[in-house]
């Protein structure tokens, strides 16, 4: 049985000492790999664990990334990483998000991530399944965060 959607799903985490670089911040790599990271989880709490999806032969590949920084963010420092999807189209999804220093309420950085469905078995495209879609409630500009 799928839960009910789970809008705006809110992935907390503290950054590692190693996620630091010479600059004395967050590495910009550590927040790609957040991204990915927050998707996954959003994605198994709205009921597509990644072991489903591959067991009925499809998976979500990034097409791209925008990352838009705002402020620096240190290691140890509680986040809350906010996402939603946007979006659906035929074989894409534009899946938005917001770093946040848990601490203040301070928006560390913007990020869009464009997903392309894919069929494993072709390695191709493919239309997103109704069932795929229901599993998410779209989030309106209005109403992100």
């Amino acid at each position: 049985m799928k839960t009910l959607p789970v809008r705006i799903y809110d992935h907390r985490f503290a950054f590692p000492p190693e996620a630091e670089d010479e600059n004395r911040h967050v590495n910009n790599i550590e927040y790609v790999r957040m991204l990915q990271e927050a998707a996954i989880a959003h994605t198994h709490q709205n009921g597509w664990a990644p072991e489903e999806l591959r067991a009925r032969g499809w998976t979500w590949v990034v097409r791209a990334h925008f990352i838009e920084y705002l402020q620096p963010c240190r290691a140890g420092e509680e986040i809350h990483l906010y996402t939603w999807v946007a979006d659906f189209r035929r074989i894409r999804s534009q899946r938005q998000y917001r770093f946040v220093r848990a601490a203040d309420g301070v928006v560390l950085a913007k990020a869009r991530t464009d997903w392309v469905f894919l069929d494993l078995r072709t390695g191709r495209p493919t239309a997103i399944p109704p069932e795929i879609r229901a599993a998410y409630t779209l989030v309106p500009e209005g109403e992100q965060i």
